[in-house]
């Protein structure tokens, strides 16, 4: 078990930078999930844990041991890859005790260990198995298993889930999450979805172009984005933004945008003064837009009409259109909705998201 700290680290290949001054800390014992689009360098940061890729410059301390000349083996770190990387002419007893051995750990305590694993991960039955004989959730498990056996004071995770069909995916990371709460041990976990960083992590760090957008715990990054990327990568369906002008009008804050007055009150934009006449971004998620009559701001209703209505079984997605070529998404739970007729609705002002279009930063 142990914290691992990054000061100042950089990864360049000729004169492209693939990360830039990453700097952050995650604490022993903690979930850490790098989340970020293909190609924003997560992979690299994790490959940078392991030893597996150079580091420019800058510093990789493990346990308060700086780790950027010492070898994988060296690391105490364990790696589980996307695709499993298990030896096929082994059985999972094999593949799971096969880095002990080369380690020359006595047989006892190979056999102590492995069974501890296959207890753990519900593999006792497939010991014998070869990896062909197992789906891909079983072998993901003896990919988790092989990782488990080494005692490492740091796992990490890449992408482990990506090849799993959606119900696979969903019950593995459930399985994730037990092993997590059983073991105790830090680990770094990077994935492209989401889904499973909200679902996973104690701690999120969101990656774009290879610098550090926001660290935080999962709902700090939903509730309060700190600038659009954030905003826009984090929540499913995905924030709506509707891009304005800040008007004071009847001693009231609006923001016009379509030819549509959206009320914003003074408590969810302290620094409005700044921006009176002013463009700025206004983002809203689904869910805070208000459909139910009984809950609308009557006084400060939006008129629209409905474009598609998606059903998704507990709830259905009403997409509302503002103008010829701007539709926003509310998620609804009454089913009254139908395409083309007309809608009213308010937004929920406390979890209204305000930002710069210039520097794409939250301003309120």
């Amino acid at each position: 078990m142990a914290d691992v700290k990054f000061i100042n680290l950089k990864k360049s290949y000729d004169e492209t930078t693939i990360l830039d001054n990453i700097n952050f800390k995650i604490q022993d014992k903690e979930f850490a999930v790098i989340v970020g689009p293909s190609g924003c360098g997560k992979t690299t940061l994790l490959r940078m844990i392991a030893g597996l890729e150079n580091i420019t410059s800058g510093e990789i301390l493990i346990d308060n041991t700086k780790v950027n000349e010492l070898p994988p083996s060296k690391r105490e770190v364990a790696m589980v890859f996307q695709d499993y990387a298990l030896y096929p002419h082994m059985t999972v007893k094999e593949n799971m005790s096969f880095a002990l051995k080369m380690k020359k750990v006595n047989q006892d305590e190979i056999d102590k260990r492995v069974n501890e694993a296959a207890n753990i991960l519900q593999l006792s039955n497939l010991i014998s198995r070869m990896p062909k004989q197992l789906s891909g959730g079983q072998r993901q498990r003896v990919a988790i298993g092989r990782a488990i056996v080494r005692h490492p004071k740091v796992f990490l995770f890449d992408e482990p889930l990506s090849n799993l069909d959606a119900k696979l995916r969903e019950e593995m990371r459930i399985e994730i999450l037990k092993l997590y709460q059983k073991l105790q041990t830090t680990m770094i976990y990077v994935t492209h979805d989401q889904i499973e960083a909200m679902t996973l992590a104690s701690k999120v760090i969101i990656m774009n172009k290879g610098k550090i957008q926001q660290i935080g715990t999962p709902i700090e990054v939903y509730k309060k984005p700190n600038n659009l990327f954030v905003a826009s990568f984090i929540g499913t369906p995905t924030m709506n933004f509707l891009k304005g002008i800040i008007l004071f009008e009847n001693q009231k804050l609006y923001l016009k945008s379509h030819d549509k007055f959206f009320f914003i009150p003074n408590f969810a934009f302290p620094l409005s003064d700044k921006y009176i006449n002013k463009e700025v971004i206004l983002g809203i998620r689904p869910d805070d837009i208000i459909l139910d009559d009984s809950k609308i701001d009557v006084e400060n209703k939006v008129e629209a009409n409905v474009d598609v209505v998606e059903l998704l079984g507990p709830r259905e997605n009403v997409h509302i259109r503002l103008s010829s070529d701007k539709t926003i998404c509310a998620t609804s739970h009454s089913f009254n909705s139908t395409p083309n007729s007309k809608i009213i609705f308010s937004l929920n002002y406390p979890n209204i998201h305000l930002f710069d279009p210039k520097t794409q930063e939250r301003i309120n």
